[in-house]
């Protein structure tokens, strides 16, 4: 059952209860409160006619009168006092009634007490109060006086106002219950966008906010909701970042590792094939001991490069550029076989992490060696503080050159991937070039070359 139907049944049954009992609490004291005022007024009247008829007696009634004579003479008195409504009594015995109630209980001694009794009872579909009271007379005879009225009018009216009360309860019932289901749903509409919002986020849509704007509970329940949405689509955020940049790491490494295994496997292979000198051998083992070190370093400086651990890996320390340039022409001999580097520097030395800046230009004569035809030169140029890679093969078109620092880009993706290339060289290059303080700057034009400018700051 829905929440808003339950609050409606709850608050609904509570409202009905309370109008009811209270109602049932007024009608019952309305009832006690009219039948007591009803009792005092004939009450009053009893009291008055006794005590008129006590005068009348004493005044009247003489003790050589003969029965048939005092009968005679006591009714005259009654029919003077509205005969039709009083019963007179001698001792226990009716002695006059003209009444249509016939007093059973005419013995009772409460119909003889000093202050009016008075009792109502129901007689079929009437209610008949019946008062009694002693006459107050100075002779010796006892009598006395039984008023007996019929009040059914007033539980007539009684009921009228019982069935007043159920007319107007049941349309309150039905106002009610259509009022509070009505604003209870309205109410509680808040809830069920914050359950759509929790809906959509659950499947997936991080976006998705509660549009709650009320200033009450559930409002500030929605802006906490959509407080918890934000982080949670940040931590989301977060993860993907974090996923992205494991996932840029090992394709980083794969990349980055070529160039020193080739060159392993360049020095390895002379070793086990070409009958070298002792002299020849020893630098040969040299190159693959410098070779394996520097795997070992590159790698540690490539995860830190992602963000994967602390920096402490990558170390600054002035270079010497020419001596750099003279080091890549060396590493990237054995994929230069159909290509001449050409080397130019002017360029004084520089505060650089030599194992990054060397996999920055690898990777740029690598791309180069990849975009020219056999035979044609690739330029390395040191000047001023520009260090640039030129070649002149396929070039890239002009829409393409903004994207080509971006992870997993493939200009020609046929050929990168024949070559082997995972489209993260230059987006390597890039951050490789922002952690030195320097800027990547391509220019290219498609079947005249490229030309990649690493510009240093100051």
């Amino acid at each position: 059952m829905k929440l808003w139907i339950k609050l409606s049944i709850v608050t609904v049954s509570v409202l009905l209860l309370g109008i009811g009992v209270s109602g049932a609490i007024v009608i019952h004291h309305s009832t006690q409160y009219n039948q007591q005022e009803t009792m005092e007024s004939y009450k009053q009247q009893l009291k008055s006619t006794a005590y008129a008829l006590g005068r009348e007696l004493e005044r009247g009634l003489l003790p050589e009168y003969s029965d048939a004579t005092k009968y005679s003479y006591l009714t005259f008195l009654l029919r003077k006092f509205d005969s039709s409504q009083y019963i007179l009594l001698e001792g226990d015995q009716v002695i006059c009634n003209l009444t249509s109630y016939e007093l059973e209980n005419a013995k009772d001694e409460r119909w003889n007490g000093e202050e009016p009794f008075g009792i109502i009872q129901r007689a079929g579909n009437q209610y008949i109060l019946v008062a009694g009271k002693k006459v107050p007379m100075g002779v010796r005879e006892d009598y006395s006086i039984v008023l007996v009225k019929d009040v059914s009018t007033l539980y007539n009216d009684i009921r009228q106002q019982v069935y007043f009360f159920v007319m107007i309860y049941a349309v309150a019932v039905f106002l009610s219950v259509l009022f509070i289901f009505l604003l209870t749903r309205k109410l509680l509409a808040p809830l069920r966008e914050l359950q759509k919002a929790a809906g959509d986020i659950s499947e997936g849509k991080w976006g998705r906010r509660a549009n709650v704007h009320t200033r009450d509970e559930i409002g500030e329940m929605a802006q906490s909701f959509n407080g918890m949405a934000e982080k949670i689509e940040e931590q989301v955020e977060e993860l993907s970042q974090v996923a992205e940049k494991r996932r840029q790491m090992l394709g980083s490494l794969t990349h980055e590792l070529k160039t020193p295994m080739t060159s392993i496997i360049g020095y390895s292979d002379s070793l086990l094939h070409v009958n070298l000198k002792e002299q020849q051998q020893e630098r040969a083992l040299m190159h693959i001991h410098e070779e394996c070190k520097r795997l070992e370093r590159l790698s540690g400086k490539l995860m830190s490069l992602m963000g994967l651990y602390d920096n402490d890996s990558i170390s600054m320390e002035l270079v010497d550029i020419r001596e750099l340039f003279d080091r890549v022409m060396r590493l990237e001999k054995y994929h230069l076989n159909q290509n001449d580097l050409k080397i130019s520097c002017s360029m004084e030395s520089k505060m650089l992490d030599k194992d990054l800046f060397e996999s920055l230009l690898i990777n740029l004569i690598d791309n180069a060696a990849k975009a020219s035809p056999e035979g044609e030169p690739i330029l390395l140029i040191g000047e001023g503080n520009v260090i640039s890679v030129q070649d002149f093969g396929c070039g890239i078109p002009q829409e393409e050159i903004a994207r080509v620092t971006e992870a997993f880009y493939m200009v020609d993706k046929a050929r990168s991937r024949k070559a082997g290339g995972s489209g993260l060289g230059l987006a390597l290059c890039s951050q490789i070039a922002e952690m030195h303080g320097a800027k990547l700057i391509i220019e290219s034009q498609p079947g005249k070359g490229t030309k990649v400018s690493i510009v240093f700051e100051g």
